[in-house]
């Protein structure tokens, strides 16, 4: 363990990211002996859920084995590396609004959009956090919300805890790739990996493909392989089971205060979206939609919607494509609540992929440590609250690495050989 090593990281996301950030700054790391290298095959890094995802981060997410560790592990980095200017860390308000909307509502609305104005359920919260939810009245700050159209308010965790906060996803996932940077790690975008040889004792190479040439490169002499693909890594690591959920959301250009707010609307029975409305076809909703919302800092308002498994993982983040339409929606739903966003600009329609490590047709929490072969790793899997966990994750893989174990967190319930990975 203290002698060279060469180590890759499959993934430029913030798996990949804060792995590598945490083995630059683990006491035994020593560039003079030990070589890190992020292979990522879209672009840039964070091109997928890494950079599309809302940024919520809570004491209340799940799996209890990695979040109180990477909630305290946020707020070192914030401090460290100022991370409120760089990737807007800050403590926010959270809870759950139903609503029901009216028909006068909903031609308001109308209205004002031909006055010139723009206008299944992800899983963030488990049976325990919802139990956290305690009734109570909307905060007066709550102002972006049609206080008319609400019926109930419930506080996630009590009055005044800081049990959540965020940060903008993309910009801390390559603030943490740069940083890894700045400390020796060489990161190679458009470095799609094909292959990786390994024998009983330890990986042996690793294959890819640079994209800009379609030139077949090799890595040679590899000691230590992590696996931190996203949604990517069943394609690379089949035998991890992690494959892709396409989740859709938009990003309003708006200022409001700061929460997180879980919606539960409840839509009169012959509401269309308009767009849909334009283009003859039918409504889709059922009747309530569940919409989540996020201010975030620099002047944005994230919202998503429900996932669908309608189109297959493409090769890259680079080729993932939204449905325009399922992102309209989003809008229109966001719009029959809130008259502020209603009425704002569109900076972003999108989509991305999360990862979701599936085991007998559910899901079975993140992998996060080593796998059946020496010196061959995996962290992924961690559905919606990869940016909550990734900071923890990195850690413990730093010191699965370099240790042989992990010593800041038990993690023995997300070991991947105990499904023989």
């Amino acid at each position: 363990m203290e002698g060279r090593r060469n180590i890759v990281i499959v993934g430029g996301g913030i798996m990949g990211c804060t792995s590598a950030y945490y083995l630059t700054r683990h006491p035994k790391f020593n560039p003079a002996l030990h070589t890190i290298t992020i292979l990522e095959a879209a672009s840039s890094l964070a091109s997928g859920a890494s950079g599309k995802a809302g940024g919520l981060l809570a004491l209340w997410a799940y799996p209890a084995a990695l979040v109180p560790l990477s909630y305290r592990l946020h707020a070192e980095l914030a401090a460290e590396h100022d991370g409120p200017r760089r990737w807007g860390y800050r403590k926010l308000g959270c809870g759950s609004i139903e609503a029901v909307v009216s028909k006068d509502r909903i031609r308001e609305m109308q209205q004002a959009q031909e006055a010139g104005k723009t206008w299944e359920k992800l899983p963030k919260q488990d049976e325990a956090a919802k139990s956290l939810l305690a009734s109570s009245s909307l905060p007066a700050d709550v102002d972006w919300v049609d206080r008319d159209a609400v019926q109930g308010w419930a506080e996630m965790g009590a009055p005044g805890a800081t049990e959540t906060a965020q940060v903008h996803p993309y910009h801390f996932t390559t603030s943490i790739g740069k940083l890894a940077e700045e400390a020796g790690v060489v990161i190679k975008t458009r470095s799609k990996v094909t292959k990786i040889s390994t024998s009983k004792t330890g990986p042996e190479l690793v294959e890819y493909v640079d994209r800009d040439s379609d030139e077949v490169k090799t890595i040679t002499d590899v000691t230590d392989v992590l696996v931190a693909a996203g949604p990517w890594t069943g394609k690379v690591l089949p035998r991890a089971k992690v494959e892709g959920l396409r989740a859709h959301s938009v990003v309003f250009e708006a200022e409001v205060t700061p929460y997180a707010i879980f919606t539960d609307i409840e839509l009169p029975p012959d509401f269309i979206p308009r767009h849909r409305a334009e283009a003859g076809q039918k409504r889709r909703h059922r009747g309530r939609v569940d919409p989540e919302i996020y201010a975030r800092p620099f002047g944005e308002v994230y919202a998503c919607g429900e996932p669908d498994s309608a189109v297959p993982l493409p090769d890259t983040a680079d080729d993932v494509e939204f449905e325009e339409a399922q992102c309209d929606d989003i809008i229109s739903y966001i719009a029959t609540i809130s008259p502020v966003l209603g009425a704002a600009s569109i900076k972003a329609k999108q989509a991305c992929y999360l990862p979701r490590h599936m085991r007998f047709g559910q899901e079975s929490g993140p992998l996060v440590g080593p796998t059946t072969i020496p010196g061959l790793w995996v962290a992924s899997g961690h559905t919606c609250w990869g940016i909550q966990n990734g900071p923890a994750t990195g850690k413990l893989m730093s010191e699965f690495i370099f240790d042989g174990a992990a010593s800041s967190a038990s993690v023995d319930k997300l070991d991947p050989r105990k499904f023989k990975v």
